[in-house]
């Protein structure tokens, strides 16, 4: 099994990244004709956010390739040893899976409204079809669901700790995306709003 996870992870986060965002942009800059990232790079508290997102990937990265190489030293650094059972680990490679293809599936959904960060230059259409019936943030859902899955296929205080600083992050970002949309849609975000959870809604 840590064979298996030693290349499995790296190669899943490498996949997930190339995919969901390296690809989606690229599809997108496009058909817009102008990059879909645009995190601000300048030192405003919204600039900060995306600095520490910035940080938080890069040391994700780092993590998974020092468990691609140093398996044994890596599994074992502040292990969380409850959480060490065959099915809890297979809980977490379906669940990050699962994730790889909800964010995809959402960010297909959103066609030419896909955005890294809050696009001012731009109005966008408001996406409320498809996984956004369920969840007003699929893709921020299928992100914390993906690192819900690592720290249980990797269950250490360190992959908690990307759990916890990942969620913060992303509920950061939202409650901007937020503000963004309401004064940019009105009243018909906010009844969107008060039909659709923002992480998720069980009908």
């Amino acid at each position: 099994m840590t064979d298996f996870i030693r290349f499995f992870i790296p190669l899943y986060f490498i996949l997930f990244f190339a995919a969901s965002f390296v690809g989606i942009s690229y599809k997108v800059a496009k058909q817009i004709g102008k990059n879909p990232n645009v995190l601000p790079k300048d030192d405003s508290a919204y600039g900060l956010v995306g600095f520490y997102f910035k940080i938080v990937l890069s040391a994700l990265f780092i993590y998974t390739m020092l468990l691609l190489f140093f398996p044994e030293n890596i599994f074992n650094a502040f292990k969380i040893t409850i959480l060490e059972y065959n099915f809890v680990q297979y809980s977490g490679f379906a669940l990050m899976i699962f994730a790889l293809i909800w964010v995809i599936t959402a960010q297909l959904q959103m066609k030419n409204s896909w955005r890294i960060g809050i696009d001012n230059s731009t109005k966008t259409e408001l996406v409320t079809h498809g996984l956004f019936q369920f969840s007003r943030n699929p893709i921020f859902l299928g992100i914390t669901i993906s690192l819900v899955g690592f720290f249980l296929v990797v269950p250490t205080a360190i992959a908690l700790i990307f759990l916890l600083m990942g969620s913060v992050l992303m509920q950061i970002q939202i409650r901007l995306e937020e503000e963004y949309l309401m004064k940019e849609h009105g009243q018909i975000y906010l009844a969107y709003k008060n039909r659709v959870k923002r992480m998720l809604s069980l009908y």
